[in-house]
């Protein structure tokens, strides 16, 4: 297993556990040899840039609303105050686990620094993951669920720090009241700096756009030429719906996206994949996406070829395409990847017991094909995908 995909297994495994079984996640915790450093790598980074993440992408895709009125704020604010608000998430930790460290003999408690940061970076897991929630407004509020971390707090402050019962609440409260004050800071801080920071990114160009690629530690990296494009087609695709909807012309703005006929993308699938010959084809749409499908071989191997035009959901796929990074995730039979392939969204899955596989390949931030097969190598699934014209795709992408 690669140190990526061990990662990723460590951590999925802890976040889940630790939201799941606390008591007996903590116990594991508090006996684990373990060092700041590493903390920070393998748990800290991923999960603290959540929020972050979802809130970036929640005011670019839908903005601020307030009594029905909505404001929009510049990729460049935006952008700005989620680096920003990431950054001092992570120094948050760390500042926690120092406030908790140094009350610890106030209360009769072990100091230890590498305990403390412990508590700090593995109670805060529900109110990271609780963020993200903040891509969604109508969902926002669910944010709420992230109070649990509180709980997480409860469990595991007294049990690392080596607390006496009696003295376990008072530590407690003292250091939730300093996490609060620390909260307030955080947000006092984000405010004025993302707006600075942002006025000075968007004034180093005159016609307001930004450019280049940021590098979120344990995220990968954000387009930012991308990230821009996106919005601006987000933008243009929701305020072409409230157009329409309020019956005003839309002859002056930019129409929203709409998917090719059905019978075009059929026209796209091959007759035989290596030596699997085409048995069913059939074409579909449905709202504003189309879909065609070829099927082929047949008994213990089949493999099946889609060519979906996501047209409804092209601006969301471009925002998606703009942050970069591989996932890996390894499994006892086999493992699910995403990344890039030649500047396209990727995703894979196999399994070796079921020989299933699914090779996924986003075309010109709207299409997605895909190949799926039972008894077939990945290899295979792979050069099916390869053997739809992408040419032709980007070209009735840019009709």
């Amino acid at each position: 297993m690669t140190e990526t995909a061990a990662y990723n297994s460590n951590l999925v495994a802890r976040a889940q556990n630790i939201l799941f079984k606390p008591a007996e996640e903590w116990v594991r915790i508090d006996a684990e040899p373990d060092t700041i450093g590493r903390i920070y790598k393998g748990y800290v980074l991923p999960l603290a840039a959540i929020p972050a993440l979802a809130g970036l992408i929640g005011a670019l895709a839908f903005g601020h609303s307030f009594l029905g009125v909505t404001y929009r704020p510049s990729l460049a604010g935006t952008l700005t105050g989620a680096v920003v608000q990431y950054g001092l998430a992570l120094a948050g930790v760390y500042v926690l686990a120092l406030i908790i460290d140094a009350l610890a003999p106030t209360f009769q408690s072990e100091r230890n620094r590498v305990q403390a940061f412990k508590v700090a970076a593995y109670s805060a897991t529900a109110s990271w993951l609780a963020g993200v929630f903040a891509i969604l407004p109508s969902l926002a509020w669910l944010s709420i669920l992230g109070l649990y971390s509180l709980y997480l707090f409860r469990l595991g402050l007294p049990r690392l720090m080596r607390t006496p019962e009696a003295k376990a609440w008072p530590y407690i409260g003292t250091v939730v009241l300093a996490a609060v004050v620390l909260t307030m800071v955080i947000g006092a801080v984000t405010g004025p700096i993302s707006g600075l920071a942002g006025r000075q990114i968007a004034s180093a160009s005159r016609d307001g756009t930004v450019s280049g690629t940021l590098h979120v530690p344990g995220m990968g990296s954000v387009d930012l030429d991308k990230l821009q494009s996106a919005s601006r087609q987000m933008e243009a695709g929701t305020q072409s719906m409230q157009d329409k909807a309020a019956g005003r012309n839309t002859s002056q703005g930019k129409e929203s996206v709409t998917a090719v006929e059905p019978a075009v993308l059929q026209a796209l699938l091959p007759q035989t994949l290596g030596t699997l010959e085409r048995t069913e084809v059939q074409s579909f749409s449905a709202g504003n996406a189309s879909t065609a499908e070829g099927r082929y071989g047949g008994g213990a191997t089949t493999a099946t070829l889609q060519i979906k035009d996501l047209a409804a959901m092209s601006s969301l796929m471009a925002l998606g395409a703009a942050f970069g990074g591989e996932r890996v995730r390894q499994t006892k039979t086999g493992y699910e990847k995403s990344g890039k392939v030649d500047g396209r969204m990727m995703r894979e899955t196999w399994d070796d017991r079921s020989r299933r596989g699914r090779y996924s390949l986003f075309v010109a931030d709207r299409f997605q094909v895909q190949a799926s097969g039972r008894g077939v190598d990945m290899a295979e699934l792979r050069d099916a995908v390869a053997a739809v014209d992408m040419d032709a795709l980007e070209k009735l992408a840019r009709q």
